[in-house]
């Protein structure tokens, strides 16, 4: 009675586009057990505030998704994938993931440094503190050569990404 629906699932899985969560609250990077989500500047990322990232793979694109509740009101923050998981210093997480990774590091080359080579969003945040931001990258990672979105504290006239890194999210890509 119940083979047929279960059978169809367990055929129709393989098709389903592989996707991963992780839901988080902002924390100390002084943790006994590591946190999945840190905070570098607790006057930019609380404490407490809500991470949520949503990473979709699909015919050799990727979607990462990222909605954050409780970070500093009206501000921008640019978001980069990063090659290593959080630490409990912000230069843990190493440097960009690149789909194709720029012989001379760190990357600033815009033939590697860009939105195409690069997973890239921007939360701008409204005045309850609350973001969200998507982006497609026609690309796969690489398994285990990328291990966190981090936060920066906010760009500069051109766009840029300051250097400030305020926040981090491990996720597994």
């Amino acid at each position: 009675m119940y083979a047929a629906p279960v059978l169809a699932l367990a055929l129709l899985h393989p098709l389903l586009p592989p996707v991963s969560t992780v839901e988080a609250a902002f924390d100390r990077t002084d943790g006994i057990v590591p946190a999945t989500a840190v905070s570098f500047a607790p006057d930019a990322v609380p404490y407490g505030a809500g991470v949520r990232v949503v990473v979709q793979r699909a015919e050799g694109r990727t979607t990462v998704s990222m909605t954050v509740d409780g970070l500093t009101p009206d501000h921008l923050y640019p978001v980069h994938a990063h090659a290593r998981a959080c630490g409990t210093a912000p230069a843990d997480s190493g440097l960009h993931y690149q789909d194709r990774p720029d012989p001379v590091q760190p990357s600033t080359d815009p033939a590697y440094a860009n939105d195409r080579n690069e997973v890239r969003l921007t939360l701008a945040t409204d005045r309850q503190g609350h973001a969200a931001a998507s982006t497609t990258v026609d690309w796969e990672f690489r398994a285990g050569e990328a291990g966190s979105l981090v936060l920066h504290a906010g760009a500069d006239g051109q766009g840029h990404a300051l250097a400030q890194r305020v926040g981090c999210v491990n996720v597994d890509f």
